[in-house]
């Protein structure tokens, strides 16, 4: 009888080891989730993480746009996520940081981001890119030139008046404490409800030429530092004198024990996203957003043509 309840015991344990190894295994051996926003930059900066890892030999499960920025951030908290494009600027929000000045310099804020994100939740934040893809407001070049319209404090004094001013946003814009909030904080820029146009998702090509268009009305819409079509249909971004906004470099973030499973991705995004400054990024927006190339064809000509990937 002892010696069945032995070998009982070291099957169990038997068991248990091989159970442990078998999950070990399963859990190095998984696909990194990789996630994106559901605007224009989300879907080319995905797509490069996608293309980029992939052809480095790690197996990726592709779940690009998927969403807003919250929606995102919380499937990478739970883990649902392993990696996603996102911005230091995001952080002052996220972290419940939003007067610290740190944000309004692009190295500062990586550092306080990188920081505070690894502390509170196990999120690495890897190298930025040299770029800011900041919050802005665009007017269409006619309004603008017959208003003498350069700054957000001409376009709040403007709103205020007799002037017709429609903006076209995304909800999450006219909402978040750093976005239009911080605007209205700083210009004194209030829009009335007629003044508004919300638009469904946070994608600024549809913002942009709805302006460009003057769809329903609109004049000036939400728009980013790195958005390629605005010039090119007609607009002209209001100067932010004041500094209201924070700096949004791009930068990938992935979970600590999906970094610890592919420790090389670092060492294989860090020489990519050293090479994505603002013009590059308009450039690249541009080809999507105006020529209508697809994402991931924007994201692999360039990643070829900077040899990166074969």
């Amino acid at each position: 009888m002892l010696k069945l309840r032995r070998s009982f015991l070291l099957g169990a344990c038997l068991a248990a080891l091989l159970g442990t190894s078998f999950q070990a295994l399963a859990q190095a051996s998984a696909p990194l989730r990789v996630g994106s926003k559901i605007d224009t930059e989300g879907k080319l900066l995905g797509n490069i993480l996608v293309l980029a890892l992939e052809a480095n030999g790690i197996k990726v499960e592709n779940r690009i746009s998927l969403g807003n920025t919250k929606v995102v951030r919380t499937a990478l908290m739970t883990g649902e996520l392993d990696i996603y494009p996102e911005y230091t600027g995001n952080g002052a929000f996220m972290l419940g940081d939003e007067s610290n000045k740190a944000w309004k310099d692009l190295r500062a804020g990586y550092e306080l981001v990188k920081k505070m994100d690894y502390e509170r939740n196990k999120l690495v934040w890897l190298e930025p890119a040299n770029a800011n893809n900041t919050w802005a407001i665009a007017v269409r070049k006619d309004v603008a030139a017959a208003n003498g319209l350069h700054t957000l404090d001409d376009l709040a004094k403007y709103a205020a008046g007799k002037g017709p001013l429609k903006l076209a946003a995304s909800a999450e814009f006219m909402e978040r404490p750093d976005a239009m909030p911080a605007f209205t904080a700083a210009y004194g820029l209030k829009l009335r409800p007629d003044q508004t146009l919300v638009l469904a998702g946070g994608d600024t090509a549809a913002t942009i030429r709805a302006a460009a268009e003057n769809t329903s009305g609109v004049n000036a819409a939400m728009a980013y530092g790195t958005d390629g079509p605005v010039a090119a249909l007609g607009l002209v971004i209001m100067q932010d004198t004041k500094g209201a906004q924070p700096v949004y470099a791009p930068a990938a973030v992935i979970r600590e024990d999906a970094l610890k499973r592919y420790p090389q991705v670092a060492a294989v995004l860090a020489p990519i996203f050293k090479s994505l400054d603002e013009v590059t990024l308009q450039q690249l927006n541009a080809r999507i957003q105006l020529e209508g190339v697809d994402a991931r064809k924007v994201a692999g000509d360039y990643l070829r043509s900077k040899g990166f990937i074969k």
